[in-house]
């Protein structure tokens, strides 16, 4: 009898070196680089941050002694150390050296913006150099941790490249012990904190070199939490609780304002929310039913225009003031009416005809509104001038317009905004999530997948295709009736299909494929990540465009489901991820069985 074996190839790493021994070098790196952060950096002010002050870090040492302290963490779990072994439930050793990579990454970076700026590495003190020959060793060290899992049969020779990729693998979190409820709710509430912080540190950032320090410090961090498990099993736990995870996230948001003292800063916030809300709105179109909308905007711009007409602006044509309510109903009945007279001729269409269709729509909008100027059209929107000087509102005895005291923290204008533009956020997040959820919900999806097999099933594609167009066109006419009060004017060139300030089609497409479509945090996360990066590095407004496109290149190269992907989508772009199971094999006699059946 012969009995087949399969052996496990042995996990190896990049650089041959006993493991004990990497795992020593790798802590002691990790700890040097942290000494290095008390040390000066620097002997002047001149450089941003103040790097000259010994024994308080500043600016981008405090992110480098953030990434050290990491790595050094999830080193010392390697170790088997009592209650440091839920950092690690997933990847062990390929944490370590992405968070040793992403230290590495943003020393060097700092001590490369220190020799540019001030003319010579002669500039640079002491400290400095301990962190840099710190984060070296780490980095060498770490590469030399056996990896995770073991290497895929190729059936062709192992390359360098080919064993660092497999290094930065990591196996799925082992099965977590069952906590109470309260332990999970806290967790939740925990990492939200944590999240509110972190955000809130990047959009709080000063200048241009500490925003680049901070993305790659968290987006090296973020991965190495990810492959150690701990992502995977936040996500778990926000699955089980939903209710409490939105009211968290709501919680959250809310006190988003209160940490920001610049009201540039909480103008960001409230556009972050803008360009999202309409994301999300977009997500219904093409994340639930899978229509290729490219001229989405123009349903922000209809919002905006319809509300600008009513708001008493001393521009507008019509020369009437509205309650606000009564010109959010306004916007969003105006979108909505022209979501349905686009999308009821043109639906019928799929694929590239649609999306050709659109962007028309999206077009004419833009050369319509730019021409109802009393000399091309009717007098009506003001032609390429716009709407401004469109009044600030006041609601319930409140100007927005005005600083608030709530608590000891003074709201000011922008964030008075970001917080009414935020309970409409709200509602369409309900909107979403119910709509999703329900059998309409369903059927966009599988309209989606095959809409000739779900045609086939008796579903009313072309109906229900028309109610995602118009729910969708309405949800940004409502966003469209606040941003025409942050902003104070509307004009057609807010409206295009692709340029350099979001939000315009082209962008809430990115922000929808980015974040995950079909996912309702993905778009939120989407829209929050491609309006921050613009507005913080106004350096590249000239290459914004094209640094967007390799952006999207290497997303769909290596992660085409999106940041925050759902499992169907997980299942459709990574199916060799999945354990192929044998078909059961027949014994002689039941093969004898049916022949004689056969027979």
């Amino acid at each position: 009898m012969t009995t087949n074996t399969t052996t496990t190839p042995p996990a190896t790493a990049l650089i041959p070196m006993p493991a004990p021994a990497a795992r020593i070098a790798t802590t002691a790196g990790a700890a040097i680089t942290l000494a290095g952060t008390f040390l000066a950096w620097t002997w002047t002010d001149q450089f941003p941050g103040d790097l000259t002050v010994t024994g308080y870090p500043g600016g981008l040492q405090v992110l480098t002694l953030i990434g050290a302290a990491l790595t050094l963490l999830l080193t010392l779990s390697g170790y088997g150390i009592r209650g440091l072994g839920w950092l690690t439930p997933g990847g062990t050793n390929s944490p370590v050296r992405l968070l040793a990579l992403g230290t590495f990454g943003t020393t060097g970076y700092t001590i490369g913006a220190i020799t540019y700026d001030l003319g010579g590495v002669v500039n640079l003190e002491p400290g400095a150099w301990v962190s840099g020959i710190g984060s070296l060793i780490a980095v060498i060290a770490a590469h030399g941790l056996p990896a995770d899992q073991p290497l895929p049969d190729t059936g062709t020779p192992d390359s360098g490249w080919q064993r660092f990729r497999n290094g930065l693998a990591a196996p799925s979190a082992r099965r977590a012990t069952p906590l109470p409820a309260w332990a999970e709710i806290l967790i939740i509430a925990i990492t939200f904190g944590i999240g509110l912080y972190v955000f809130a540190y990047g959009v709080d950032t000063d200048y241009t070199e500490l925003f680049i320090g901070f993305l790659i410090t968290a987006a090296f961090a973020f991965t190495a939490l990810n492959r150690a498990g701990l992502i995977s099993r936040i996500t778990a736990l926000t699955s089980k609780h939903r209710n409490i995870t939105l009211t968290a996230a709501l919680v959250a948001a809310v006190c988003f304002p209160f940490t920001q003292q610049k009201e540039e800063y909480a103008l960001i916030g409230a556009n972050i929310l803008i360009f999202a809300t309409v994301a999300l709105g977009l997500n219904v179109v093409v994340g639930l039913a899978g229509l290729l909308d490219l001229g989405y905007v123009a349903f922000l711009g209809v919002g905006a225009y319809a509300a600008a007409l009513v708001s008493g602006s001393t521009m507008s044509a019509i020369g009437v003031e509205f309650p606000f309510w009564a010109a959010v109903l306004t916007g969003a009945g105006a979108s909505l009416i022209f979501g349905v007279l686009i999308g009821a001729p043109t639906l019928r269409l799929r694929g590239d005809y649609l999306a050709i269709v659109t962007l028309g729509f999206g077009e004419i909008f833009r050369l319509t509104v730019n021409n109802l100027n009393g000399n091309s059209g009717p007098d009506l929107t003001n032609g390429s001038q716009g709407i401004p000087s469109i009044p600030d509102l006041n609601l319930f005895g409140i100007d927005f317009g005005l600083k608030h005291d709530i608590g000891g923290f003074t709201l000011g204008r922008s964030a008075n905004y970001y917080l009414l533009m935020l309970v409409f956020t709200a509602v369409v997040v309900l909107v979403f999530r119910r709509s999703g959820e329900s059998r309409i919900g369903r059927a966009w999806v599988a309209i989606r997948e095959d809409e000739t097999a779900a045609t086939a099933m008796g579903i009313n594609a072309f109906r229900l295709k028309l109610l995602a167009f118009a729910l969708g066109a309405t949800l940004a006419g409502l966003a469209g009736t606040v941003q025409s009060h942050v902003n104070y004017t509307v004009t057609p060139e807010q409206y295009q299909f692709a340029g350099s300030v979001p939000p315009n089609s082209a962008f809430l497409l990115a922000a929808v494929i980015l974040g995950g479509m079909g996912t309702l945090s993905g778009p939120l996360v989407g829209a929050a990540l491609l309006y921050l990066i613009p507005a913080k590095l106004q350096f590249m407004q000239d290459y914004q465009l094209f640094l967007f496109g390799i952006a999207l290149i290497l997303l769909m190269r290596l992660r085409p489901e999106g940041l925050v992907a759902d499992r169907r989508k997980q299942l459709e772009f990574h199916e060799t991820d999945q354990l192929d199971v044998p078909e059961p094999r027949k014994s002689d006699d039941v093969d004898a069985g049916i022949a004689k059946a056969g027979a």
